[in-house]
């Protein structure tokens, strides 16, 4: 008899919108994609998001990609969820969201961050506890503005989840998170293995399911503590802000753990069995470093930039970040995972392209233009009150040049976290056979010319540029087989081939340019960037 086919989902919750991909277990073979929008609300800075939105794209995205798969809903044997990280969710009486989310890029909590900094005594010491220091993006100051802000919400509150545990716990019923999405809180200590409160302890969880249901690990989820970054969370942190971790979910030791099947009305609203295996799931970042076979056991120490609505650089690697200009996240996978992230990417650039009336293709060298595109406030640099800035022009100005331009400032202050980060790795930027190891590109900016073409003219390295679309799906898919299967997930990504794609040889770096933008960040300072800071 022939083998019956295996069909895992993978599932993107992004900022913007979710995407759903139905991958073939055993090829790796995208059989269809789903897609359904979300709304973001909020002036000044304000960012949220009703995670009501996200379930109903979520089944929206899985029930679409189902059926346009052509597999029949019985074929489907796994599913993950990669999440927007650091969004803050709290949960009533009722276990559902007492109010929108806050997202990662509401920057209303940048008082909120630095007050916590120099609480516990500075960068060094959140670097050795988190690996990260405070910024307005970070879990921790969100959790310390909403209790300073809406003190009645934060009163009421009876969980606290990030994006993606909120969609898990609603697919399973089971309050779960992985050390990499968990790493983005700042109340989460990377590497220190069984020290501190931990989360509620993995063998006691219990949910629609119940304890032992059918598809629960036990010994996967045995405890909050792991290995190497799959620390626990830091209780003189939790003390510092004022979170109870019986709050908290507990912390599975990798996104790929399984950790139940679907309930009863998630099998209905998704139009699947409830034998479904649903995997813990991870942080959007670190599934896209499964997606391109980062890891463990894949590659390590390559750096990838990623251009969406933020700018990102980051690598897996064994080395234990602790640098003050990166996020010291974990990997999803037993790695860690330094980051360096900006604000305003695509979209900054999109609003200039809009205002000039030109096409988003339609832009040539900025020259002696330059534009920090800063329309959100920034993260990196940390500006979080930040207006964007145009310098140099002229009446004989072309339009082009200032999108150019727009482009140029983008990509420059992604690309300045880059040595940086290789330090993070343990390598030295300046040697040669570092300088010429290639940088992967991904992300919806990755599909555009001008992007890409600003990304080598800045970088002065070669680019791969995958052929995979969806990356941070396909690594959520690979971390559901692998909850199927047994195997290590970037393994089976890596397997699958869904990290390969296009390498663009290295073009000489412009100098000029890279250096007149710098000069104009460090002449502008907070002085012209701070702003005004949100009401």
């Amino acid at each position: 008899m022939p083998t019956r086919r295996s069909v895992v989902i993978g599932v993107d919750s992004s900022t913007q919108s979710t995407k759903a991909v139905a991958v073939d277990t055993d090829t790796g073979r995208v059989l269809a994609v789903g897609r359904a929008p979300h709304t973001v609300t909020g002036t000044g800075g304000a960012r949220e998001t009703d995670p009501e939105e996200w379930w109903t794209a979520l089944c929206a995205a899985v029930r679409t990609a189902v059926r346009e798969s052509g597999v029949p809903p019985t074929a489907v044997t796994g599913i993950a969820v990669a999440g927007q990280q650091h969004g803050l969710v709290a949960l009533g009486p009722d276990h559902r969201p007492l109010r929108p989310a806050l997202l990662w890029n509401d920057t209303r909590s940048a008082p909120q961050a630095a007050a916590l900094t120099t609480a516990l005594g500075g960068p060094r010491s959140w670097l050795a506890r988190t690996g990260s220091v405070p910024v307005a993006s970070m879990t921790a100051a969100k959790w310390q503005w909403f209790r300073d802000h809406e003190p009645h919400h934060a009163d009421a509150t009876t969980g606290i989840r990030l994006p993606h545990d909120h969609l898990t716990e609603r697919l399973t019923g089971i309050a779960v998170t992985d050390p990499g999405d968990a790493s983005g809180t700042c109340w989460y200590a990377t590497g220190r293995a069984g020290a501190g409160a931990g989360g509620p302890r993995g063998a006691g969880v219990t949910g629609a399911n119940g304890p032992g249901a059918a598809g629960v690990d036990g010994s996967g989820l045995a405890g909050a503590y792991g290995p190497g970054p799959a620390g626990a969370y830091d209780p003189d942190v939790l003390d510092l802000i004022g979170l109870d971790p019986a709050l908290l979910p507990v912390v599975a030791p990798s996104g790929a753990t399984r950790v139940g099947t679907l309930t009863a009305a998630a099998a209905e609203a998704l139009g699947l069995p409830r034998t479904v295996v649903v995997a813990a799931g991870t942080g959007d970042n670190m599934a896209a470093a499964v997606g391109l076979g980062l890891g463990g056991a894949g590659l390590l120490d390559h750096p990838v930039v990623s251009l969406g609505t933020s700018g990102t650089v980051f690598a897996a690697t064994r080395t234990r970040p602790a640098d003050a200009g990166l996020a010291g996240f974990a990997a999803t996978d037993g790695t860690y995972l330094p980051l360096g992230c900006t604000l305003n990417c695509t979209l900054a650039v999109d609003r200039f392209a809009t205002l000039l009336g030109l096409d988003r293709e339609d832009a040539r060298p900025g020259g002696g233009v330059v534009v920090l595109p800063y329309l959100d406030g920034e993260r990196t640099p940390d500006l979080p009150h930040a207006a964007g800035l145009v310098t140099g022009l002229r009446h004989g100005t072309d339009p082009r040049a200032v999108l150019g331009a727009a482009y140029e400032g983008a990509v420059f202050t992604v690309l300045r976290a880059l040595d940086g980060l290789l330090a993070a790795c343990g390598l030295d930027p300046a040697d040669p056979a570092v300088r010429d190891r290639p940088l992967r590109l991904i992300g919806g900016g990755a599909r555009g010319r001008a992007w890409t073409e600003t990304v080598r003219r800045f970088s002065g390295r070669p680019l791969v540029v995958p052929a995979a679309g969806e990356l941070v799906a396909l690594g959520a898919a690979a971390l559901a087989g692998a909850a199927v299967t047994g195997a290590d997930p970037v393994a089976l990504a890596t397997a699958w081939g869904t990290g390969a794609g296009e390498v663009l040889p290295a073009v000489a770096r412009d100098d000029a340019a890279w250096h007149r933008i710098a000069e104009v960040l460090a002449a502008a300072g907070p002085t012209l960037l701070g702003g005004p800071a949100p009401a």
